[in-house]
Order: C-alpha cells, then sequence, then structure tokens
C-alpha cells in the first residue's frame, strides 16, 4: 500500500504552520461525528493532532466514517487555526487542526481489550498480556523515553572520564552469590550448564587485573529469586568499577553522576558532597539500612527509662539484646481507638508481639498500662519522647535485632498514613556506610556475606576475621533515594590470601573456592590492583525518578510477580526432541 512519509510527527504542528500542507501518519485516539462534521485525533509517540473531514469532499467523508480507534492511518491535508473558543490549551497542538484532503486506511484495528489512555480501569494482569496496547499509553510512552535519556546521560558521563565500557558474557559459570542462579544447559557437554549471570562482578574484577582500570556497563543480569514491585528476574544494573581507588574516588563519582541525572532529568541542583549514615545509626534510628530521611520520626530507644519497670514487657526487654522502641506521632487527635487497633494488627503482622500506645492528655499519660508505670517513669516517658499535649507515643517491645525492622516499617505506616511526605519534599539522598561484613543464619547456623564473597573487610578488621567475624565491618557502601536502596558497591579484596580467608569464614572450603572461584584466585597472584566499585538498580531509578511505584512501569516487556510473561506466555513446555539433546528429562513430582 503506497502513502507518502509524514512531514511532520502528531506533537509538531503550531500556529506557525498555518497555511502549510502536511503529511500525518499515526494511530486513530478518538472519533466524533457531529453530524456535518467528522473529528479525528492522530497519535503518535510524540502527540495528538486534530484532524477535521469535511462533507463537502463527498467521497474522503464516507471513508472517515468507517475509522475507529487504533485504526493506523495516513492522512494529508491544509493546518488552519481551530476557530474562535475552539483552541484546547491542555493540547500541545491545539491551536491548530488539519483540514484533510486525502485518508488512506493503511490498517484497521479490532476494539481494544482497554482504552488506550492514561485513565483507564482495567486490571495490571490485562495490560500485561496486552503488553503492546499498554505501551501505546501515554504515561508509558514517557516512562521509557526518560528513560532512554537517562541511558544517553549515563553513558555521556562515563566517556567523558575515560571509562571504558565492556560488555561481559551472559553465559557464565555458577557460582554461589547469594541468590539462586538460572541454569542453562549445555547440549554439547552432557550435564554441564551455564549461569546466567547475577552482576557481572568476576568478570569486572578481571577487567581490573587485565589494566582496564575505569570500566562501566549497562547490562542485564538475573536471579531467581522471589519478587515484589521492585524486583524481577532479569534487571538492568549501570556497572561501574576502578582501580587505585579507595571510598571517597568512588563517592566522588557517584555524587557527580547523580549531580548529572538530577540536573538534566529533574532540573534540579543536587548539593554535594551527599550525607553519609552509618549501618548501625541508620538501623537504631530509622529501622532500616536505607532509610527515608525526607521526614523525620526516630525511633528513640526507652530501655534506660524503664529498664525497672514493674510493667513486665519492658523489664524483659530492656537488656542489651532487647529494645524498648518508641515513636512520637504529633498532633494525633484523629488516632482514635479502632485506628490504633488497625496498626497493632499490622505490627502483629510483621511479627511483633503487640503495639503500646500512650496518649498525652492534660499533661498526664493515657495509655492501657499507664496503672504499670510509676510516676517518675511516666515523666522520663515524656521527656525523652518530647511529647507534648496531644501528641500520641508507639511503643514495640521485644529482641532488638527482629523488633528494630518492626518499628522502621510502622515509621514508614505513619509517615503515610499523617501525609508527612508530600510531593514537593527535597529529594532525601544519602550514604549508608560501614556494614557489617557477615551476617549469620540461624536456620543454616553460619554466616553469608552481607553484600557479596568479594567485599574487602576493614585493615583494622582484618585480625576479628578468624576470631570474631561477627565483629568485622566492611568497606561497603549503599546509595540511598528516598528510603529506596539504589546502588551498593564495595572496595573489594584483591589479595589471594584474604579472599581465601573470606571463603573459610563464609565455610566454603578449599575444594569449593578452588572450583567456583579458582580462575579469580589464579588471577589474583599475577599482580591484581587495589580496586572497588559500585552498581546501580537502574530499572529501580528509572522509577523514582519517573515518580512511578513499580519497576514494572519503566520496562518494556516486564514480568508479573511470579516470573510469569503472560503476553507471550512464558515460561512454557518445550519438546520431549528439545529436552533429549540437552539430555534432560523432566522429573515427576512424588
Amino acid at each position: 500500500m503506497k502513502f507518502n512519509r509524514r512531514t511532520h510527527n502528531n506533537g509538531e504542528l503550531r500556529a506557525a504552520n498555518v497555511g502549510e500542507k502536511v503529511t500525518l501518519n499515526g494511530w486513530v485516539n478518538s472519533r466524533r461525528d457531529l453530524g456535518g462534521l467528522i473529528f479525528i485525533t492522530v497519535r503518535d509517540r510524540y502527540g495528538i493532532t486534530q484532524i477535521v473531514f469535511e462533507p463537502e469532499k463527498q467521497k474522503l467523508y464516507e471513508t472517515a466514517k468507517k475509522l475507529r480507534s487504533e485504526f493506523v492511518i495516513s492522512v494529508e491535508g491544509v493546518v488552519r487555526a481551530r476557530p474562535d473558543g475552539m483552541v484546547n490549551p491542555k493540547m500541545a497542538t491545539g491551536e491548530i487542526e488539519v483540514v484533510a484532503e486525502k485518508l488512506i486506511i493503511l490498517n484497521e484495528a479490532e476494539t481494544p481489550p482497554f482504552p488506550i489512555s492514561d485513565k483507564i480501569d482495567a486490571s495490571e494482569e490485562l495490560r500485561l498480556k496486552y503488553r503492546y496496547l499498554d505501551l501505546r499509553r501515554t504515561e508509558l510512552q514517557q516512562a521509557l523515553l526518560l528513560r532512554h535519556k537517562m541511558y544517553q546521560i549515563v553513558r555521556r558521563f562515563f566517556d567523558e572520564r575515560d571509562f571504558i565500557e565492556v560488555e561481559t558474557p551472559v553465559l557464565m559459570k555458577s557460582t554461589p552469590e547469594g541468590a539462586r542462579d538460572y541454569l542453562v544447559p549445555s547440549r554439547l557437554h552432557k550435564g554441564k550448564f551455564y549461569a546466567l549471570p547475577q552482576s557481572p562482578q568476576t568478570y569486572k574484577q578481571l577487567l581490573m587485573v587485565a589494566g582496564f582500570d575505569r570500566y562501566f556497563q549497562i547490562t542485564k543480569c538475573f536471579r531467581d529469586e522471589d519478587l515484589r514491585a521492585d524486583r524481577q528476574p532479569e534487571f538492568t544494573q549501570i556497572d561501574v568499577e576502578m582501580s587505585f581507588v579507595d571510598t571517597e574516588d568512588i563517592f566522588e563519582i557517584v555524587e557527580d553522576l547523580m549531580k548529572r541525572l538530577f540536573k538534566e532529568i529533574k532540573n534540579y541542583e543536587l548539593k554535594l558532597p551527599l550525607p553519609r549514615i552509618s549501618y548501625d545509626e541508620a538501623v537504631n534510628k530509622y529501622g532500616s539500612d536505607k532509610p527515608d530521611l525526607r521526614f523525620g520520626l526516630e525511633i528513640i530507644h526507652l530501655n534506660d527509662v524503664v529498664k525497672n519497670s514493674e510493667f513486665k514487657v519492658f523489664a524483659e526487654n530492656s537488656g542489651e539484646n532487647g529494645i524498648i522502641g518508641a515513636l512520637l506521632v504529633e498532633n494525633s487527635a484523629d488516632y482514635s481507638r479502632s485506628k490504633l487497633d488497625a496498626l497493632t494488627k499490622y505490627v502483629k503482622e510483621l511479627g511483633a508481639g503487640g503495639l503500646i500506645w500512650m496518649k498525652i492528655n492534660n499533661g498526664e499519660i493515657q495509655s492501657p498500662i499507664a496503672k504499670f508505670l510509676s510516676e517518675n517513669e511516666k515523666t522520663e516517658i515524656i521527656n525523652k519522647t518530647g511529647a507534648k499535649e496531644g501528641d500520641l507515643i508507639l511503643i514495640i517491645a521485644g529482641n532488638k535485632q527482629k523488633m528494630l525492622p518492626v518499628l522502621g516499617a510502622l515509621r514508614l505506616e505513619i509517615a503515610r498514613r499523617n501525609n508527612l511526605i508530600d510531593g514537593n519534599s527535597e529529594p532525601s539522598l544519602l550514604w549508608v556506610t560501614d556494614f557489617p561484613l557477615l551476617e549469620w543464619d540461624e536456620e543454616t547456623q553460619r554466616f553469608y556475606a552481607m553484600h557479596h564473597p568479594f567485599t574487602s573487610p576493614r585493615i583494622e578488621d582484618l585480625p576479628l576475621l578468624d576470631s570474631n567475624p561477627e565483629k568485622v565491618k566492611a568497606r561497603a557502601y549503599d546509595l540511598v533515594l528516598n528510603g529506596n536502596e539504589i546502588a551498593g558497591g564495595s572496595i573489594r579484596i584483591h589479595n589471594r590470601d584474604v579472599q581465601e580467608k573470606m571463603f573459610r569464614a563464609l565455610g566454603i572450603s578449599e575444594e569449593e573456592a578452588e572450583e567456583k572461584f579458582g580462575f579469580l584466585l589464579n588471577a589474583f597472584k599475577y599482580g591484581a590492583p587495589p580496586h572497588g566499585g559500585i552498581a546501580f538498580g537502574f530499572d529501580r531509578l528509572a522509577m523514582l525518578f519517573a515518580g512511578r511505584s513499580s519497576i514494572r512501569d519503566v520496562i518494556a516487556f516486564p514480568k508479573t510477580t511470579s516470573a510469569l510473561s503472560l503476553m507471550d506466555d512464558s515460561p512454557s513446555y518445550v519438546s520431549e526432541e528439545q529436552l533429549k539433546e540437552l539430555h534432560i528429562k523432566i522429573r515427576e513430582d512424588e
């Protein structure tokens, strides 16, 4: 079918184009038949333009009557100014319209399963099934255009600073790095498997050994783990590694990148250097290692105040391993008993034994447990929390390690309920530093690396790695934006002896270390420079810059929370012949 190439896109025409003959291509966005005139709007990713069909051009007019939503058309006509009172200020092209002279229907379309508009009442499952239609909607197109712009900014930024972009393999060796690997069976090597990379960690370290002192890559990573709104089985990472650096060098590069992104995407001047907070301070003050500091509401520790209390719950949890943690909710007159019961249910579902509340009324504490507290304890609680008339004190008591995250979640819930964060809040961007190197898992009775096995311990803590591994701090850091971890990294181990010591602390035998990581250990024998880096969760970063709540909104073809692609029905079964070629037999569940 022959048609003329467009002269303009559908968001381009303005009053200055009046009188010009133009050709537009796109999808029919809407159609109005007023009896005398037919108005349609034609849409592409650039915008929308109104087209007018006049009854005097009878053949053209009759063809226009056939148009329906999502028909693909080519229109030729003349631009004219809209009549007085008909200008549409909500459309970029709202000053003009095109009087049609020629119309070609390039393709008809069935009625879509949901309207192609931003305000729709359609389930996410339906939209994901017809993702190619969902992607026609303006808000999703804008999100992907923003993602594209971020890609270009990142690449220009690193290129200007002598970083080299190197592609690393997608088929690699399976190595234990935390989450489950996605495995790919080898047809040529019976019984052997490749793994899809959870990250290019070992490869980028090998690039440092190879002498490429500044590397970056925008790369796909794969993890077979439980999903949620900001996780996908395949995700995109901005991967960065540098040689002959320490923490401050990494911070400087990353802060400059964030300053560039905020300026070019948000036109916001980010103030540098970014604030820093230790892991211990973050967890103790905010109940999270990725604290949202756009509002206050710090956790107040009351252990010393109530350690001798007659109230059993306080007395039993005031020791070193316990916590009596409080949150001060100001001006809380609307917190009825039913709302407090709902909050109690909320924290119980998170693992707390209950929620203790205290209201300040006429300078006195009103609470179901007030009768168990001495006057001195009540006064000290008010003084320690800074509570005033009409305020509410919420308290959770229990094991410190388990209850701090619950207090952190309650803090965020209170912020949501009380609207402590508005759309004009300054962004909260900060570094969290001094993480523990290892974390203990009760179920398996062993240590795991909090970041990954290649993270360097602090030099001064090296002697503790054999005697008190739980006390070792890592040379690791996370970048947090508005309560979301957007990047994490560390100074790496570059010495074989230290790396082997780390493996021993993780319960990895010499044989397993050689089998899994022998190539890296061997590389360290040939002069590995000190190096370190960071990796950004690019999907999450794009989600935050786009103002969305799910990374699925900034990924063209995402999976569901159960790792399904509803559009193309993957994962799917394969033929017996394919399985046979791969030396695989499916075992039925017993």
